[in-house]
């Protein structure tokens, strides 16, 4: 009996000790990923905040003092229509085309807050839209009937899903590309393609957009994953959780508008 009381007694020394070594070794893993989780929210934090500052740019120092112009050129033609009417008409087409030119200001604007394609056309035909004259063939398929996604996810998945074209068109402009995208809980999205897969110096990182296609997917929560071999295509994968509230589409208008 004390023979077994001893031996159990060494398997439960021995347990714990491996236990403890396991503990210990889990440690710097979970330290590395929470820093690694960290920074990833500062990058997230400091993009949000530097987009913020140029749209305050772009309305204070941009489209602001266009507007005020605008209305200052507006009181000069009032006061000329009354003095010399005949002037009117130069002054009236400057008004025009500056006018015009605040116009595309604020598309550029709107556009930059979210993509218009999605609203006009939805996100799958939106991403054939873009996919046309990518490469030899680009096949956009996904696996349900109907896509309602919360807007800040559609948004992520269609910017995750162009920049991967934009790198088809750049470096495999004669292959074929699938852009596959299938939901449940979550969102996934897949966009491979048959090229030669990417530089060595943007595959470690090189690129601005490689980073910003995972950046676009923490943001929703999710994260995205680029794998790539000499020879055998690049292929994009994110996973996209779907939040849990409701959200609602605004109501169609005429022209397939929202």
């Amino acid at each position: 009996m004390r023979a077994v009381l001893a031996r159990v007694a060494v398997l439960a020394g021995a347990f714990t000790a491996g236990a403890v070594a396991a503990r210990a070794a889990t440690i710097p893993h979970l330290r590395s990923l929470t820093a690694d989780l960290q920074r990833s929210r500062e990058r997230i934090l400091a993009s949000r905040e530097e987009e913020r500052r140029r749209l305050r740019h772009d309305l204070h120092d941009g489209l602001g003092p266009t507007l005020a112009s605008l209305a200052m050129s507006l009181d000069a033609a009032r006061i000329t229509l009354a003095a010399e009417p005949e002037r009117m008409d130069p002054l009236l087409a400057d008004v025009r085309d500056r006018l015009a030119t605040a116009v595309g200001e604020i598309r550029e604007l709107a556009h930059g807050l979210r993509p218009p394609a999605l609203d006009d056309l939805g996100l799958v035909a939106a991403i054939e839209s873009f996919a046309e004259g990518c490469c030899e063939r680009v096949d956009v398929r996904f696996d349900d009937e109907h896509l309602e996604l919360p807007a800040a996810v559609e948004v992520a998945a269609y910017r995750i899903v162009q920049e991967a074209l934009k790198n088809v068109r750049l470096h495999a402009p004669g292959s074929t590309a699938t852009v596959r995208l299938s939901r449940d809980t979550e969102l996934r999205v897949v966009v491979a393609d048959t090229g030669p897969g990417l530089p060595d110096t943007s595959r470690n990182g090189g690129r601005r957009g490689l980073a910003a296609m995972k950046e676009w997917a923490a943001e929703v929560g999710g994260h995205c994953v680029i794998t790539s071999r000499n020879g055998a295509g690049t292929v994009v994968s994110a996973r996209l959780p779907l939040a849990a509230a409701e959200y609602h589409r605004p109501p169609m208008g005429k022209g397939g508008r929202r």
